[in-house]
């Protein structure tokens, strides 16, 4: 199609007529990406990239002007001549914008489904759509489909609790009644937080909530035999087969169902950067693909007729990359999974076809497939991270001084193994680095010391956990399983033993608070342009890099957090102390203030914080910022203050915060935080220096979820 456009435009428009000085530019930009050609490929994820985080910056409501921007550079591109690099270039990336935007506006539009307008209670049928067991939690979720019943959305999601789910056997299929309460999906409780709104909308789960009382099985789902129902025997099976306490992560390398791991055990995981373990990603597929790569072309050599007639390799590979499709199934088809499979069977594909097998074009098309099918992964964490580290790895044995030292060389066993430790150890660090602003943007914090732990880890989870589950599944058809799931066990209790001890040394951690978001992109285009760009210009990257890495270190810490529903409320001091206005506060609350403030410190009881005065309803708190002091009033209690009395309170203060409606009386001097101004803002964080507010829907008003969320409260309110 572009050797179509290259020979129509080139006839119809005429060669254009530049300045002199305009020409000399733009011949050397010529002669620059002729240099560049070989790297131009890796950029059209970017380029699509960008085109999804255009809307995910202003939505479909810039429609127009991103299209006319859009369509300008492919008209350049043309006018330019497509006989040129620079004009194919402007070309290309013109289209790849529009696909990107595109991509993500049609899957937002056609994933739209209604969503709860309010708090329901009631009785209800649905028929299970997923079961997942959150062992850990003792909670059992289902995602029913209720054919928009009761004016219920068609997709909504309930919790279980123990008496609810104990002796019954929940199926996909199966038809449930039950009694439940049901709320429209969460957004964001604190600027900058999870939205679980839009993963509802991606996922078309249009309310959530818990059931009350008996769960009953109106009809059984038959003798159908879903993925989910192996996924969870599976699950339940490795459990019980493995050792105590470590067949929860064994059946998470396995299935990816992690819900039944101990939290504290995936606190450590996480805090000594083990975490991707448990996220199926390329580490399990190729572990699984080794296995059964091995195992098949053992078993065909040992037959003459096969071995001398067919290609055993390439028998092989076919057999693996069934393999990889299957498992990437049964473990739910998550986006890292997903990628790993891709990057899989390319890999497969090219050592069949004799071709260089891992390159960052096979990355680079590895991210193509995953953004225009699930363009709304982008945004995610497990995206970013796992793309960036595998870019991380290509990157830095592709350069040459990685290269000289990895190469095979004449010499003992014991260098050979010392240089590959080396390869590995430096491997790590250079992850860590990549992904310790990835991990700070989106969790505010990291561990420290990732690539220590994961030269143990990783070797351990390839060569013998995953190995030992492999050869335990086989053997366990004869009822021979039982020392390989203890081999197995023995290899995730090191690993938990690793974890523990790392995650508990001094600076394992760092939090920080939220970075602010130009430093996040300065970041990452300046990594893709240290990374992509093989010239001099390469070294242009450096710059934003530093810019985000000063502007993240010295992001401002919010001084107040306040809660979308108003009653949890956190203080900070910029050395990191902090305090809530409920001491009660449950702990996921406590982790998400903790979170955004960002700091490891136990939150000090607000009655002995300074400058607080605190009765059983209200507390007043003194703050100094820069030579002025702000008086803060939090209400803590749902009983009524006489107005009078509430107004004269007002009035001395700066701020009001309360989950209540407050009376027009109530003045303060700046911001009155009620439950009619959370109703609009969301979520609050205060910088009193600055004198800046910050609200969840100062950046989110214009995303479809929040949009359809707001039509159907407004519906809802409406007199029936």
């Amino acid at each position: 199609m572009i050797g179509f456009f290259r020979h129509y435009l080139n006839k119809q428009l005429p060669n254009p007529v530049y300045p002199i000085h305009l020409a000399d530019i733009m011949a050397k930009v010529e002669g620059w990406l002729e240099l560049e050609r070989h790297q131009l490929p890796l950029w059209l994820p970017v380029t699509i990239g960008t085109g999804i985080g255009l809307w995910q910056f202003a939505g479909t409501e810039r429609l127009i002007p991103y299209v006319l921007i859009f369509l300008s550079l492919s008209v350049a591109g043309a006018s330019l001549g497509l006989d040129r690099r620079l004009g194919r270039t402007l070309f290309i990336a013109g289209i790849a914008f529009s696909v990107g935007f595109g991509a993500i506006a049609l899957k937002s539009e056609r994933v739209a489904a209604p969503v709860l307008g309010k708090i329901w209670v009631g009785p209800l049928y649905g028929r299970i759509a997923k079961v997942e067991i959150l062992g850990a939690r003792d909670v059992v979720r289902l995602e029913l489909d209720t054919k928009g019943q009761q004016q219920l959305p068609p997709k909504i999601r309930v919790n279980l609790k123990p008496a609810q789910y104990e002796n019954r056997k929940f199926r996909v299929g199966s038809i449930v009644f039950l009694r439940a309460r049901l709320m429209p999906p969460a957004g964001p409780s604190l600027p900058g937080g999870y939205d679980f709104a839009r993963r509802a909308w991606f996922s078309q789960i249009g309310a959530t909530g818990s059931a009350i009382g008996p769960v009953t099985i109106f009809k059984q789902s038959g003798n159908a035999i879903f993925l989910d129902d192996i996924r969870t025997a599976l699950t339940g099976h490795i459990i019980g087969e493995m050792p105590q306490g470590t067949g929860e992560i064994g059946a998470a390398l396995i299935t990816g169902d992690q819900g039944n791991i101990d939290p504290s055990d995936a606190q450590a995981m996480r805090d000594s950067g083990m975490a991707h373990l448990l996220s199926i990603s390329g580490l399990h597929v190729t572990a699984i693909i080794g296995f059964l790569f091995f195992l098949c072309s053992r078993v065909l050599s040992i037959f003459p007729a096969i071995a001398l007639r067919f290609t055993v390799p390439l028998l092989s590979a076919c057999f693996a990359a069934m393999g990889a499709v299957a498992y990437t199934m049964l473990a739910g088809a998550e986006v890292p999974t997903v990628r790993s499979c891709i990057a899989a069977l390319l890999v497969l594909l090219a050592m069949a076809l004799g071709r260089d097998a891992l390159t960052l074009r096979l990355v680079a098309f590895g991210a193509c497939v995953i953004l225009l099918f699930w363009p709304e992964s982008m945004a995610g964490p497990s995206f970013q991270l796992s793309f960036a580290a595998v870019a991380t790895i290509l990157f830095l044995h592709e350069t040459r001084w990685m290269k000289q030292w990895a190469a095979p060389r004449e010499e003992s066993i014991l260098f050979r193994a010392g240089r590959g430790l080396v390869a590995l150890i430096l491997t790590g660090i250079a992850i860590e680095l990549i992904l310790a602003p990835i991990a700070l943007f989106h969790f505010h914090r990291t561990g420290m010391y990732s690539a220590l732990a994961n030269v143990i880890a990783i070797p351990l989870t390839t060569f013998i956990i995953m190995p030992a589950q492999a050869l335990a599944l086989m053997t366990d058809i004869a009822g021979l399983g039982s020392p390989f799931w203890w081999v197995a066990g023995q290899g995730v209790a090191a690993i938990l033993v690793i974890a523990r001890y790392v995650s508990t040394l001094p600076g394992a951690v760092t939090m920080l608070p939220a970075m602010p978001f130009w430093a996040y992109l300065a970041i990452v285009w300046g990594a893709l342009i240290a990374g992509l760009i093989k010239s001099r210009v390469r070294y242009l990257g450096i710059l934003p890099i530093l810019a985000g890495f000063i502007a993240m270190v010295n992001a401002p810490r919010p001084d107040i957090v306040v809660t979308g529903d108003g009653q949890h409320l956190a203080l900070a001091e910029p050395n990191g102390e902090v305090t809530l206005l409920r001491s009660r506060a449950g702990e996921f609350a406590r982790d998400m203030l903790l979170e955004k403030v960002g700091t490891l410190a136990e939150p000090v009881a607000i009655e002995q914080w300074r400058g607080a005065q605190c009765s059983v309803d209200i507390c007043i708190i003194s703050i100094l910022r820069d030579k002025r002091r702000w008086l803060i009033l939090a209400t803590r209690t749902p009983y009524p203050i006489p107005a009078m009395e509430m107004a004269a309170a007002c009035k001395r203060v700066d701020i009001v915060i309360s989950d209540r409606w407050l009376p027009s009386s109530c003045r303060p001097k700046w911001i009155k935080a009620d439950r009619k101004m959370l109703e609009q803002t969301g979520g609050l964080a205060f910088f009193l220096s600055q004198q800046r507010l910050i609200t969840v829907n100062d950046s989110n008003a214009h995303y479809p979820w929040v949009k359809a969320a707001r039509a159907a409260r407004t519906q809802a309110d409406l007199p029936q």
